[in-house]
């Protein structure tokens, strides 16, 4: 099957334990965006603010391959719970 998606593929990092403004930065530097697991929740920027929470859990795994620009789905903890 041959991929007729025009963007990049680029690598998953691994965002999980990393405060969410942390890992939100450093998906962007690689071209992921992360996101709320519930596609029908609010977007995860949303939930992880205000306050200082911490990412627990994403998918795909890192080193997973993407297209530019796809979803990372997180779950966040607020620090202290």
């Amino acid at each position: 099957m041959v991929d007729s998606d025009p963007r990049r593929v680029v690598t998953v990092p691994d965002v999980v334990g990393m405060p969410f403004h942390i890992g939100r930065d450093v998906a962007a530097d690689v071209h992921v965006a992360l996101a709320n697991p519930d596609p029908d929740g609010p977007p995860i920027a949303s939930l992880a603010w205000p306050g200082l929470y911490y990412i627990v859990r994403q998918d795909p795994a890192p080193g997973t391959s993407l297209h530019e620009w796809d979803s990372v789905r997180v779950d966040v903890v607020k620090y202290g719970d």
